[in-house]
């Protein structure tokens, strides 16, 4: 805007000097054929396409899961610890944000805003354009409205009470978080009305790419299922979660894939288990990092999460397991006395024994030198460690980011049918996550559990199948943990970071700059 300010008056001086002629305003107004504006473009289903691709972009950001959203849903659980150089990171997980410097939450805010501004362009604008192929039209509109969904999912799940833009407006009011919550729920519902199951068989320019291959990513009926049913479930509403959760289950899309780790590497990606995950790559692209929110030319596609969780030597260990994660995942063992399988996909360690694989060599020889760094664990789960790379300092992963698995559905509907009275039913879909651990049966080594055993014994399962996949605070969050004195206590006990929590840093602060520039007034979540 600037810029054009500044050709207009220098053309209006150019103009006065050599001649006398009236000149009026309009005349001096000239669109530009070559620069796309809001009122040249949104005339085609190519435009819709451009418009939606644009709003997909806003996950891959420092902001969101390039980095920073992670950070923010991993550090302040129990299954993770942080000693960062880095005060504004470390600080996540002792529950000390400061409002003064929005390093890494201020990031996500303010992406997770980008990106519903984007969803709101396509939803208000897709309307109006003129289709030939109207199931065309409704999968951009559900994958829009999904989106937003999914942007407003977590603005309000972490920063709590927050503004509700549904238009192009500069300026929006501060909502209530059940309000949140209600605009989350539409949102999801629209995106699961309009979207198909799969994208195999059907024809359109959202359905391949220019050298014609299937694209991937795109959000179907079972990742807006998926998310509807969360939100429900984390709104406490168990009957419409369960509801919801079944018509996930009964889709006969999902299953689990036999190999754990396959969950977390770049080698079987949008597997048969994924309702939806942030597609990273290394081959697309350029070699510039997402920093800043503003996209440029020469940006890739990949992420920074592998550097900053990364062990140390080589990565920067911004992120590590905590040792009560460690221990819990040898409570129990397989039905041969074998350790649980997940433990090796999800932590580095020191093997009793034996030499680990770690990178290009092996952990012990890697840290023998180094007694403290060989008797530590580092985060296996989204690294590249499986030898075709030496470490993580290019910061260039192409390891996509499973935002919501299958294993989650069945676990999730397992605690609806707990709460909503039928704790003897949720052992079925308990065991289901726990046959691929090849752990014994659940309804024989614990059977008749009643609802609040129930209810920790999901907790336990729960912990160990999503480490360090940043379900584990929301969980403790939406179970009411840290408002419980005994199961805060117990957190204190596995996690001496909870050490620092005080009431109301469940959530993070409005970034200051939000309340200081909305002409709205604004207030700040309580503890801050």
């Amino acid at each position: 805007m600037k810029y054009k300010n500044f050709k207009y008056i220098t053309l209006f001086l150019l103009l006065a000097a050599i001649t006398v002629s009236c000149v009026q305003d309009e005349d001096l107004i000239q669109v530009n054929p070559n620069e796309s504006s809001s009122e040249s473009f949104w005339k085609t289903d190519a435009d819709a396409i451009k418009g939606l691709n644009a709003a997909y972009s806003s996950l891959l950001n420092e902001g969101t899961y390039m980095r920073s959203s992670p950070l923010l849903l991993d550090l302040k659980g129990d299954d993770t610890r942080s000693n960062s150089p880095w005060g504004s990171m470390k600080n996540v997980g002792y529950f000390n944000s400061n409002v003064t410097d929005p390093a890494i939450y201020g990031w996500a805010y303010r992406e997770y805003y980008q990106g519903i501004n984007r969803c709101n362009q396509v939803i208000l604008k897709v309307p109006s354009i003129v289709f030939t192929d109207s199931n065309l039209k409704d999968r951009i509109l559900g994958q829009a409205y999904f989106l937003r969904g999914l942007y407003l999912f977590h603005a309000v799940n972490m920063f709590k009470s927050v503004p509700i833009p549904l238009d192009l407006s500069v300026y929006h009011p501060q909502k209530t978080q059940a309000e949140g919550w209600a605009q989350v729920i539409s949102d999801f519902k629209m995106a699961a009305d309009l979207l198909p199951s799969s994208y195999a068989n059907l024809t359109g320019i959202d359905t391949k790419d220019l050298n014609g291959n299937p694209i991937k990513g795109r959000a179907t009926k079972g990742a807006a299922l998926g998310y509807l049913g969360k939100a429900y479930l984390f709104t406490k509403d168990f009957d419409n979660a369960k509801i919801t959760f079944k018509q996930v289950i009964d889709l006969g899309v999902y299953s689990l894939v036999s190999n754990y780790g396959d969950n977390f590497s770049d080698s079987n990606e949008n597997n048969a288990e994924s309702l939806f995950e942030v597609q990273f790559s290394r081959a697309a692209g350029g070699v510039g990092l997402s920093w800043g929110g503003i996209p440029a030319s020469d940006w890739g596609k990949t992420s920074a999460r592998a550097i900053t969780y990364g062990a140390r030597a080589f990565g920067f260990t911004d992120v590590q397991p905590t040792f009560t994660l460690f221990n819990e995942f040898q409570v129990e063992k397989t039905k041969t006395g074998a350790l649980d399988p997940r433990l090796d996909a999800t932590i580095y360690y020191k093997k009793p024994g034996g030499a680990t694989p770690i990178y290009q060599t092996t952990f012990e020889l890697q840290y023998q030198n180094s007694p403290a760094d060989l008797n530590d664990i580092y985060c296996k789960k989204y690294e590249n460690g499986g030898g075709a790379f030496s470490n993580e300092y290019d910061w260039r992963s192409g390891i996509n980011e499973r935002l919501l698995r299958y294993a989650d559905i069945l676990l999730m509907y397992a605690e609806c049918l707990n709460e909503t009275g039928n704790t003897s039913g949720a052992y079925t879909y308990i065991q289901m996550v726990r046959d691929r651990a090849n752990l014994p049966d659940l309804a024989v080594v614990k059977p008749s559990m009643n609802q609040a055993q129930m209810r920790d014994q999901i907790g336990h399962e729960r912990f160990l199948e999503f480490a360090l996949e940043g379900h584990r605070f929301d969980d403790i969050r939406r179970w009411g943990w840290l408002q419980d004195p005994v199961k805060l206590a117990w957190l204190k006990s596995r996690d001496v970071e909870f050490n620092s929590y005080t009431t109301g840093r469940e959530f993070f602060p409005i970034p200051q700059l939000e309340i200081d520039t909305n002409k709205f007034p604004f207030t700040q979540n309580e503890g801050y």
